[in-house]
């Protein structure tokens, strides 16, 4: 495979490159979650990841944005891209802990449940609404709309929406070791009480199991006019397959290839039963002379924050493999 594993078909002049940042109580589930040095300061990942990209630094928190082990958060990569191409992000704020330090849009949601316990995101349709609010708005100054996320503990609610809405699916995760026990815990938790209210409808499920990202996207999926992309791996497929169980077609998916030979999840499987077309970028992290960069290629982090998707944009923008690979080794030199 070289850089992209296919080259997309559709064509663009004005991209729009947005994330959305939500928090899910899960995060703060003890190993569940990678995206923060506690469990309990992963609620602040998603504005700290925001920070960097839209800044190029963290400021607000004395935080190095990197594993412990050495390895540059994906914001990094993100960061690095849309600098290269010279885009303003747009931030969008579906329901956090902690005040965002960048300008967003603020929807005014909540932080999602644990839904072993009680419904994750009991404002769903609210979300949904505003959602397509902002997709229509976005239609008319776009015509390329790249989706990110940052919910830490989200391959957990996804892995709960997804296997409720019919998918035998098994989702990743930041750790070299996926935590799968633990995650298939709380999904039969969650997916007993699904069973014991009879509840089917596609937003129903997102209600009781999955966190406020989803509705957010799934609205703006359903509005805008112009091509979409999911930039992410297992979380933006259960966008995709939320997407279809309404009734809308599934925009393609971008994720880096990390996540595509992370063998304790089944992305190619999942994104072939809903009907998406998936695109894998190989960055070639291993050959940058980057230590924490390399230990992507072994499984650790993989993608976040639409870093797959925002090396793919930089590469249809006309930007050359190695122009995107020195930019991205800048940055991590610069996290180090």
């Amino acid at each position: 495979m070289g850089f992209l594993s296919e080259k997309p078909l559709f064509s663009f002049r004005n991209p729009v490159f947005c994330g959305i940042l939500a928090n899910t109580l899960l995060s703060t589930v003890p190993g569940i979650s990678g995206a923060g040095p506690t469990p309990e300061k992963t609620l602040l990942t998603p504005i700290l990841d925001a920070e960097l990209i839209a800044t190029g630094n963290v400021t607000s928190h004395p935080f190095k944005p990197n594993t412990p082990t050495g390895c540059p958060t994906p914001s990094s990569i993100t960061r690095a891209m849309v600098s290269l191409c010279g885009l303003e992000p747009l931030f969008i704020n579906a329901g956090l802990r902690h005040t965002p330090t960048v300008p967003c849009y603020d929807l005014y949601g909540s932080v999602g449940e644990d839904p072993r316990f009680r419904d994750a995101v009991p404002n769903v349709l609210t979300l949904f609404h505003q959602g397509e609010t902002l997709g229509k708005f976005l239609s008319r100054t776009s015509d390329l709309l790249v989706i990110s996320e940052c919910v830490p503990g989200g391959t957990t609610t996804a892995l709960c929406v997804l296997r409720a809405l019919g998918y035998e699916a098994s989702v990743s995760s930041s750790f070299i070791e996926n935590p799968v026990s633990i995650k298939e815990d709380i999904c039969a938790k969650a997916l007993s009480r699904i069973s014991a209210d009879h509840v089917s409808e596609p937003l129903d499920i997102v209600r009781y199991c999955g966190d406020p990202m989803m509705p957010v996207a799934a609205g703006m999926i359903k509005s805008y006019r112009g091509n979409i992309v999911l930039a992410g791996g297992t979380q933006m497929l259960s966008v995709a397959a939320l997407a279809k169980a309404i009734g809308i077609a599934p925009p393609a998916v971008v994720t880096t290839s990390y996540v595509r030979d992370d063998p304790s999840a089944n992305v190619d499987h999942i994104a072939t039963r809903i009907g998406a077309r998936i695109y894998y970028v190989d960055p070639g992290f291993g050959t940058l002379g980057h230590a924490g960069l390399a230990r992507y290629c072994i499984g650790e982090v993989k993608e976040g924050f639409g870093a797959g998707g925002a090396m793919c944009l930089a590469h249809l923008m006309g930007h050359s493999v190695e122009t995107i690979r020195e930019r991205i080794l800048s940055a991590a030199n610069a996290c180090s």
